[in-house]
């Protein structure tokens, strides 16, 4: 089983940036998808940005250009760097794996702009 541990949310102005960390228990190289959701209260959870098994890209449109979906050199942690934060952008942001055909969610880690 993957467990998956997210840090680094907070509050930042607009403008600001933040660098959300994702932890897993073992290793998510061979993951068939991973990635980062987000959720408002009211509000469906949302696509952030996802990394497919061929390594492709995938970001929500408004959030293009201004958010970064990375892998680091550990094979366990995959991060989202977030900058020119908006007040949209304030939710509870989800780290995701799939692997073996099995969803796996992080608990979560608030992040808030302030306007």
């Amino acid at each position: 089983q993957v467990q998956l541990v997210e840090s680094g949310g907070g509050l930042v102005q607009t403008g600001g940036s933040l660098r959300l960390s994702c932890a897993a228990s073992g290793s998510i190289f061979s993951a068939n998808l991973m990635g980062w959701y987000r959720q408002v209260p009211g509000k469906q959870r949302e696509l952030v940005a996802v990394i497919s098994p061929l390594g492709y890209f995938n970001y929500l449109d408004s959030v293009k250009g201004r958010f970064t979906v990375s892998r680091g050199n550990a094979e366990n942690t995959l991060y989202l760097q977030m900058n020119s934060l908006k007040p949209e952008d304030t939710a509870v942001y989800y780290c995701y794996v799939k692997r073996r055909g099995m969803d796996y969610w992080g608990q979560g880690t608030q992040v808030t702009v302030s306007s």
